[in-house]
C-alpha cells in the first residue's frame, strides 16, 4: 500500500512539474541568419524533443526557407517555423550555430539556455550554465539524433525525414570532407524511420531544386547561404552556392561581383563567394577584399580577375574558414 501511495505521489509531482514547465514562456529554438535546411529542420526537431520531455519550446527561424528547404518541408510533411526578428527577454536555444554574428541581432538581451552545433565555437557567453551539444560532424541533425537517443525518445517519421535531408544537404550527399562515419550511420537509421529507400535520389533532387536559379536576383543569390564572421576585428562574409552545374552561373558572374561590391561597400573588409560544383567536386571562389594578398595566403592560390578554381574544395567550414581565421591573425 505504501508503494502504491508513493507511486501516486511521484506521478502527481511529475504531472505538476510538467504542467508548470509547459505553462511558462516557451524556449525560442532558432537557427542562424540566412537559414538553410539544417538550420530549419534542427529548430523543428529540437523544439519537438524539448516539448515532449516537458520543456515547452517553439521552432522559429530568422528568415524564410530557401527553395531547397521548401522542397524538404513539403516532402517530409513539416510546417515551416515562424519567422521572428527579436529574442530580447526570452530564453533561447540556438541550433546550427554558436556565434553572435549569426544569432539574432538582440541575442545579448536574451538568456542563452543551450545550443547544438557542428561548427567552430563562435564566442557566445552566458551568465548561467547552459546545455551544450557540439560535435565535429557533417550536420547538426547528426548531433540531434544523439539528443533523441539520450532522452530515450524515438524520432518521429516526419522529423526523421527532415533530419535526413539536412545531413544530405550539409554533407553534399556524403561528398563533403566534413562527412563522418556517424553522419552516414545516422542517415541510414533516419532513412529507415522515414521510409526512404533511396537516399541518393532524395539528395540529388534537393540539389536540382537548389540549382534552379532562373529569375532569382543576384542579390538574393548572394545572401541565400551567407555567413558573417569577425576575423581579428575585420568583418568578413563568406557565401556559398552549391550547384549541379556551374554553367548556369557563368553569364551572371559580372552581376555577382557587382552585388559583392555593393555588399563590401556596406562595411565589409572582404566578401567571398564559393561557387561549388557538386558533380566536379570543386569550387570557383570569387573574392573582393581590402587585402587580396591575405586571402591568397589563406587559400594557397593566386587570384586572377578576382577568381580562382579550387579543386576538391567543397566545405566552407572545414576548407575555407579555418585558414582565413589563421591568415587574419597574422
Amino acid at each position: 500500500m505504501k508503494i502504491r501511495h508513493l507511486q501516486l505521489f511521484t506521478a502527481t509531482l511529475a504531472s505538476a512539474w510538467m504542467s508548470t514547465a509547459l505553462a511558462v514562456d516557451p524556449w525560442i529554438v532558432i537557427g542562424h541568419k540566412a537559414p538553410d535546411t539544417d538550420s530549419i529542420t534542427a529548430a523543428i526537431a529540437v523544439a519537438q524533443l524539448k516539448t515532449r520531455i516537458g520543456q515547452a519550446a517553439i521552432a522559429t527561424a530568422q528568415g524564410e526557407p530557401n527553395a531547397e528547404t521548401h522542397y524538404v518541408l513539403e516532402t517530409c510533411g513539416l510546417k515551416a517555423p515562424e519567422v521572428i526578428r527579436s529574442v530580447a527577454g526570452r530564453q533561447v536555444f540556438l541550433v546550427d550555430h554558436s556565434d553572435y554574428p549569426l544569432a539574432p541581432d538582440d541575442m545579448k538581451k536574451a538568456e542563452l539556455v543551450g545550443f547544438v552545433d557542428h561548427h567552430k565555437l563562435g564566442g557566445l557567453t552566458s551568465e548561467k550554465p547552459v546545455e551544450v551539444w557540439a560535435q565535429p560532424v557533417g550536420s547538426s541533425a547528426t548531433v540531434i539524433a544523439r539528443m533523441y537517443a539520450a532522452a530515450n525518445q524515438p524520432v518521429p517519421k516526419d522529423i526523421a525525414c527532415g533530419m535526413l535531408a539536412a545531413i544530405l544537404s550539409d554533407t553534399v550527399v556524403f561528398k563533403s570532407p566534413t562527412t563522418t562515419p556517424e553522419d552516414r550511420a545516422t542517415a541510414t537509421k533516419l532513412a529507415e524511420i522515414a521510409g526512404i529507400q533511396d537516399m541518393q535520389a532524395l539528395g540529388i533532387k534537393m540539389f536540382e531544386v537548389k540549382s534552379d536559379i532562373k529569375g532569382t536576383p543576384v542579390a538574393k543569390l548572394l545572401r541565400q547561404d551567407l555567413k558573417d564572421f569577425d576575423m581579428n576585428g575585420k568583418k568578413v562574409a563568406v557565401a556559398q552556392l552549391e550547384m549541379m552545374d556551374l554553367s548556369a552561373l557563368s553569364l551572371r558572374k559580372p552581376e555577382l561581383l557587382q552585388a559583392m561590391n555593393e555588399m563590401k561597400l556596406s562595411g565589409y573588409h572582404s566578401v567571398l563567394l564559393m561557387l561549388t560544383d557538386i558533380m566536379k567536386e570543386g569550387t570557383e571562389l570569387l573574392v573582393l577584399s581590402d587585402d587580396p594578398a591575405r586571402i591568397q595566403t589563406a587559400i594557397k592560390a593566386t587570384l586572377r580577375d578576382n577568381a580562382v578554381w579550387l579543386p576538391g574544395v567543397m566545405s566552407r567550414k572545414k576548407q575555407i574558414i579555418p585558414d582565413l581565421e589563421v591568415a587574419f591573425k597574422q
